[in-house]
């Protein structure tokens, strides 16, 4: 599916499926001090770009409809960083991330250019 042409509702659908993954990551992790302040970390930067995208996709103006996204491409790339947290500390084999790693720069790209434009909306261009 090229992202151009996806909608907002399959981005969101997306999004939600993404937050399921990561969800399905911190169970992974060991039960160690490292695994559970990791999980705890990524269950809440990576649940999070869903519900911010849904709300932005309801919000009262462009400029909130930026925020919500920009608030999404932050978590999502916060999410990225403990996926290399993970993978550098061995507590998950690199080979189980590669998908999950492969979705989050896909869905990084998509919301950053989406956010790009949103901000370009604002401004008037």
């Amino acid at each position: 599916m090229k992202n151009e042409q996806m909608t907002p509702k399959e981005l969101e659908d997306r999004l939600i499926d993404f937050a399921v993954r990561i969800g399905n990551v911190a169970d992974a992790l060991p039960e160690t001090p490292l695994g559970q302040h990791i999980a705890d970390q990524i269950l809440c930067s990576g649940t999070s770009p869903a519900p911010n995208y849904s709300e932005g996709r309801a919000a009262e103006s462009r400029r909130d409809f930026a925020h919500k996204l920009s608030i999404s491409l932050k978590e999502l790339r916060e999410t990225k960083t403990w996926l290399r947290i993970i993978r550098k500390a061995d507590l998950i084999p690199a080979k189980r991330l590669h998908a999950i790693t492969d979705e989050t720069d896909q869905l990084c790209a998509i919301l950053s250019q989406s956010v790009h434009t949103a901000k370009e909306k604002v401004r008037g261009r």
